[in-house]
């Protein structure tokens, strides 16, 4: 359930309420019983992934990151790799 913050207009008073979305908003302060009203502040929404920079969808251009070349030295150091087995009881 969210948590909305609340002021009141007459006093300043200002409190935290846990409720559901299909409960009413208060309307009165529990201090001095004048009008209160919601605040509305920043939401703790963050955007992860791909997809949502503007530099996911950008090639890059580099030899180093696009060669062929690292591509064929990360294969073969894989297949030494797997050739020689690890000693046992090490």
């Amino acid at each position: 359930m969210p948590t909305y913050a609340y002021a009141c207009t007459a006093c300043g008073h200002r409190f935290d309420a846990v409720q559901s979305f299909s409960d009413a908003a208060l309307t009165e302060c529990s201090e001095c019983g004048g009008l209160v009203r919601k605040q509305y502040g920043s939401i703790g929404v963050t955007f992860n992934g791909s997809g949502f920079y503007r530099t996911d969808s950008r090639s890059t251009s580099s030899p180093a990151s696009s060669g062929e070349s690292s591509g064929s030295s990360t294969s073969s150091k894989k297949s030494e790799a797997s050739a020689s087995p690890a000693p046992a009881g090490s």
